[in-house]
């Protein structure tokens, strides 16, 4: 079993959901993630997103657009990714890591030589958002060679043909998309959400993670109601940028918004 898997298991047992937090890698600068990482789980993280930098990140509002700017100032390239997430393993080898990106600088690498590189360094899963199912045949066999979960993206405008046919190429859960917009979108209608998923859940009993727009810990607790994993990123990253000029402080504080949501979903 998948540590993703094993992960949505565990918390079902205890009643509880997941919390998934969403960070770029390399940003402020690349010393800060693996610290970053840790700090997170010990905050309450079930599982971590870790973004891929790319330059043209378009699924991204201006808050993890920036992100990636600072980690690309650093040179950090996928190989970088790949390393940090090696790194971590050194002391976690529990936590499922899912590594959020796009698809030009896979293809650099290549599906295979990436697939395997991504396995051996311990990542869970991969989301390339603008490589939708029907493109990713030989992306997707790839991964499922290597053991790695492929990960789609649902939005409140997909269709539910569209929706059974995600659901049926993708493995470890499904991301929905919350609000019509980019990453760090403002408005969040938990009811609509909930109607969605009951929707999305005619289709699979894979887990479904529900992002984009949620930033407070009252928000947090709310989506956790009605799905099975609460994935926070832009409220993060804000801090982190804010704390740019001073980022011994980053772990801490950006876990602190982390265990507030955590308490919040756990009451």
């Amino acid at each position: 079993m998948s540590r993703i898997n094993s992960c949505f298991e565990k918390l079902g047992q205890q009643g509880r959901k997941a919390l998934i937090p969403y960070i770029t890698a390399g940003d402020p600068s690349p010393a800060v993630s693996v610290p970053l990482m840790h700090a997170l789980v010990e905050a309450g993280a079930d599982i971590i997103e870790l973004g891929v930098p790319f330059s043209d990140p378009m699924a991204d509002g201006p808050v993890i657009q920036l992100a990636c700017e600072r980690a690309l100032e650093h040179n950090v390239r996928l190989v970088d990714v790949l390393e940090m997430v090696r790194e971590f393993r050194q002391k976690d080898g529990e936590t499922p890591v899912v590594l959020m990106g796009y698809l030009n600088p896979v293809e650099v690498l290549g599906y295979d030589n990436f697939a395997s590189q991504a396995a051996a360094a311990g990542v869970d899963g991969v989301l390339t958002v603008d490589l939708p199912p029907e493109e990713a045949g030989e992306f997707g066999e790839a991964l499922r060679a290597n053991g790695l979960d492929c990960i789609y993206l649902l939005a409140p405008t997909t269709t539910e043909q569209r929706i059974q046919h995600i659901c049926d190429s993708g493995s470890g859960y499904v991301y929905y998309v919350s609000v019509k917009g980019v990453t760090g979108s403002a408005s969040l209608d938990v009811q609509a959400v909930a109607e969605k998923l009951d929707l999305v859940r005619k289709y699979t009993d894979m887990p479904i993670g529900v992002g984009f727009g949620i930033g407070t810990a009252e928000a947090a607790k709310a989506v956790s109601a009605v799905a099975d994993g609460v994935i926070v990123g832009s409220v993060l990253v804000k801090q982190i940028a804010a704390l740019a000029d001073d980022q011994e402080k980053i772990p801490e504080k950006v876990a602190a918004i982390i265990a507030e949501m955590r308490a919040a979903m756990n009451a």
